[in-house]
């Protein structure tokens, strides 16, 4: 019988409390970013089976508990939209008797492309994946015959061959008429910040960003702020504004972190904004509303998202024979001060 892997164990194994342990296991309080993603990838290892369970079902409700299995590659937390989501989705799950387990993916899963530690098949009803972002591994699950619903995807997801449901917030629109608002205020000079390939959401928004351009017969002004490794560390990143000679007017970013370092590194180098640079970003996260400037965003409804996620898989479960489904929910723009006065 396989030993069961205590949080008291994952704390002796990385020599922490067992309350610092317990807090990154439940997503609560708060801790460094290294160490919590530290604690998540020990648990992983250690093949520890997390439990996410809001409440017990009242008398009337009870009967058999299900299994659901969250399957992720970076557990969300703080003010990551997900992180709402999955508050909301654990509790219209759990008044249906289900119960929901966490299982973060290690890279050698994801290159071997084996199920996670502690993942039971059988037991499984269905599965949720959020911050999962290989297509491979994707295409993996797709073979298991479970409901499957996908939180946005891979870039390179094809979704008319993966037969689970995917819901993803309202990207390519959102973003076309942000840009093209700033366009008709007077800019010219754009240009894209962060990683269009990292998830089908940043891949939206590039591609609303360009139809923008597109449609007032404009270009990118520079394409330096785009990939991988722009934004993995501040020094690059400081590096790279100190270089470019003259910085566009206005950055939109694929979401409000990579707006927030970038408003910092720009504020580092002498940069005031909004007066020399306009900076957006997406997710209106807490910190978009705390930075100075406050930061122009586009919202999305993350808990409603987190009822309308576990409605689709409640739906799969029950008629696994529907039709399978791309949603899109609609997000809202925000102007704010990082954008300065416009007339929209």
């Amino acid at each position: 019988m396989e030993k069961k892997v205590t949080v008291q164990a994952i704390a002796d194994a990385l020599g922490l409390s067992r309350n610092t342990v317990s807090k990154a296991l439940n997503n609560k309080g708060a801790l460094a970013e290294d160490t919590r993603q530290k604690i998540l990838d020990k648990a992983a290892e250690m093949g520890y089976r997390q439990v996410i369970y809001i409440s017990e079902p009242s008398p009337a409700e009870k009967g058999e508990i299900k299994e659901l299995a969250l399957i992720t590659q970076n557990m969300p937390y703080g003010s990551h939209f997900g992180t709402y989501a999955l508050n909301t989705f654990q509790e219209r799950m759990s008044k249906n008797n289900y119960r929901l387990s966490m299982f973060p993916v290690r890279d050698t899963e994801i290159a071997s492309l084996s199920l996670p530690i502690g993942f039971n098949k059988e037991k499984t009803a269905g599965i949720i994946c959020l911050e999962l972002f290989d297509s491979e591994y994707i295409e993996m699950l797709n073979t298991l015959n479970i409901p499957l619903l996908f939180i946005d995807t891979a870039a390179g997801t094809d979704m008319t061959r993966i037969n689970a449901d995917f819901l993803l917030m309202e990207n390519h629109l959102s973003v076309f008429i942000l840009t093209d608002t700033l366009i008709q205020n007077g800019c010219r000079r754009f240009a894209f910040a962060g990683n269009p390939e990292h998830c089908r959401s940043f891949s939206e928004r590039y591609q609303g960003f360009i139809h923008a351009l597109s449609a007032n017969k404009l270009e990118p002004y520079t394409s330096q702020f785009i990939g991988r490794t722009v934004f993995s560390d501040v020094n690059t990143l400081e590096e790279i504004v100190k270089q470019t000679l003259q910085l566009p007017e206005v950055f939109v970013c694929a979401n409000d972190f990579v707006a927030i370092n970038l408003i910092r590194t720009l504020k580092k180098c002498g940069v005031n904004i909004p007066d020399d640079v306009r900076v957006t970003g997406f997710d209106n996260s807490t910190e978009s509303r705390i930075i100075e400037p406050h930061l122009t965003t586009i919202d999305i409804p993350s808990s409603k998202m987190g009822y309308i996620a576990a409605d689709m898989l409640l739906s799969r479960i029950n008629e696994p024979d529907m039709p399978y489904r791309i949603t899109h929910v609609r997000t809202t723009l925000k102007f704010r001060a990082s954008t300065g006065e416009l007339k929209y």
